[in-house]
């Protein structure tokens, strides 16, 4: 072998060495400015603000919409003896009672409505809240579907719904009926016997076409509400409905990202000065969809992780508690 050959020889097996010295330590380098697994990146602090619950819902014009009306208190429901009526009333009807520690709270369905149905059975227990006969508007109203989300923002008592129609008139104030519940098929009692004809007398004949209405129809979660006299109405005409749940003033809040749950009871994550999480248990309030109040829980001074911490999911076969959401 001469000379040229050994020196590029010796020249490749130096550099070899260097390499397997470079990787020989065992040693892997850190890469400039990566932090550490499950080190918190993103924080927020809790701030102060006015929140209005206000959502947006798709409806339609109906004729003869179907409500709910609820139990103003727990107590012992006792129907009245009141068959439906074809015409609605200019007043109030009253149609049963919730007796509660022996004092009896009456349960009526608005004037221009109809009796629809009983939801439940006579003597049943109930609790406030809870639809205890179904009503029908007699004329125009608007209805629009809820889904579960916004169930439990709207579950309080509606201050304010405003309608503007597609194409059409508006915005205009509209009167919220009964509950936003979804209601189970009603009964109609059934009108009492006819008194016995004297005897050797022609029975009276039973009318064509006047028995009892039909009850109510199941229904999903729905808003129902009434435009005023002077708004035109066309049956199936689509209408954005605007409604105000609540307001509350300077209020603590934080994004909704930075908390598990919506509806409650939540959990925050606290962020310690060595940047440690500590899993907190808050009370939460109002939300709009992008912040939400906390009502207890914080002093308002805190740095609070993005994202929230992740609720426990539930073992297989086990449904997590009602409502729950993360």
């Amino acid at each position: 072998m001469d000379r040229g050959r050994l020196a590029r020889v010796g020249v490749l097996v130096a550099a070899g060495a260097v390499l397997c010295g470079c990787s020989s330590s065992g040693e892997a380098a850190q890469t400039p400015g990566l932090e550490a697994r499950g080190t918190v990146v993103t924080t927020v602090k809790p701030t102060r603000q006015d929140l209005t619950n206000q959502i947006s819902l798709a409806g339609k014009v109906t004729i003869n919409p179907v409500f709910g009306i609820v139990a103003p208190v727990d107590g012992e429901l006792r129907y009245v003896d009141r068959q439906p009526s074809k015409t609605a009333s200019t007043r109030p009807i009253w149609v049963a009672s919730i007796w509660n520690d022996g004092v009896p709270r009456r349960v009526e369905i608005p004037k221009d409505s109809i009796l629809a149905g009983r939801l439940l059975d006579d003597r049943s227990d109930v609790t406030a809240g809870m639809p205890v006969v179904s009503a029908r508007y007699a004329g125009y109203g608007i209805v629009a579907d809820i889904d579960s989300a916004q169930a439990y923002r709207i579950a309080g008592a509606v201050k304010t719904v405003r309608g503007q129609i597609t194409n059409g008139p508006g915005p205009f104030e509209c009167t919220a009926l009964g509950t936003i519940a979804a209601l189970p098929a009603g009964t109609i009692p059934e009108p009492p016997p006819p008194s016995p004809a004297p005897s050797g007398a022609p029975s009276a004949p039973v009318p064509e076409g006047d028995s009892a209405p039909a009850g109510s129809e199941p229904t999903g979660l729905q808003l129902v509400c009434t435009a005023p006299e002077e708004i035109k109405l066309i049956n199936g005409a689509s209408v954005t409905l605007d409604v105000v749940t609540a307001k509350a003033s300077h209020v603590l809040v934080l994004p909704v990202e930075a908390v598990a749950g919506i509806q409650g009871k939540g959990k925050v994550d606290v962020v310690g000065e060595d940047r440690t999480r500590k899993t907190v248990d808050v009370t939460l309030g109002l939300t709009d969809g992008k912040v939400i109040e906390i009502r207890k829980g914080l002093r308002g001074d805190e740095t609070i992780a993005v994202p929230g911490p992740d609720l426990p999911t539930a073992a297989p076969g086990q449904q997590g508690p009602s409502g729950a959401v993360g």
